[in-house]
């Protein structure tokens, strides 16, 4: 954890509200991509905010083991769960986040940008149909860049565990890409 973050967890315990104020400036970049990525899709601000709450409230119940990060991620986790376990229909907008189309300074050639968006849907869209502890775990280790030890808190396993996930998991996503998919994807 880095001095910054710790000065800033202490003093937000200690009810310094521009402390807090710095940590979700800091964290909410990344707490609304988890929240996109893992399935909360329009809802993310509502999901992130929240998360927010419930880690201000929970200043109190934080160890410091982990990062602040981490910790928090495991938060928007598990409150894009009770979202996703709350609505009555499935959506497709999981990966919204990850099929961006940035455009660039320098304008590529045009038929390579349309091949790799292709490929980029196309991965989204098989990585979509894992089952929901498989997405998780890739969407944490590759999209989120999260390591081991982060995507077991956010996730809340055992590192063990998130290496045998994503191990399977892995090996799930290759086997429904193509052979020639797997090695640009």
């Amino acid at each position: 954890m880095e001095t910054d973050e710790a000065t800033a967890v202490a003093r937000a315990r200690g009810g310094d509200l521009d402390a807090y104020e710095d940590l979700v400036v800091r964290f909410t970049a990344p707490a609304h991509r988890a929240a996109v990525l893992l399935g909360a899709g329009a809802d993310a601000d509502d999901v992130v905010q929240e998360a927010f709450v419930k880690a201000y409230r929970g200043l109190g119940r934080y160890r410091g083991d982990s990062g602040f990060k981490a910790w928090l991620l495991a938060i928007v986790a598990n409150e894009t769960r009770n979202l996703i376990r709350s609505r009555t229909r499935r959506t497709g907008l999981l990966m919204r986040a990850a099929v961006r189309e940035d455009p660039l300074p320098l304008e590529p050639d045009p038929a390579d940008t349309a091949e790799a968006t292709e490929r980029r849907r196309f991965l989204v869209e098989q990585l979509r149909a894992l089952d929901a502890r498989d997405r998780e775990v890739l969407v944490c280790r590759y999209l989120l860049d999260l390591s081991e030890a982060e995507t077991a808190v956010t996730l809340g396993v055992a590192k063990g565990t998130v290496k045998s996930r994503t191990a399977r998991a892995l090996t799930k996503l290759r086997n429904r890409l193509p052979v020639g998919e797997v090695r640009r994807a």
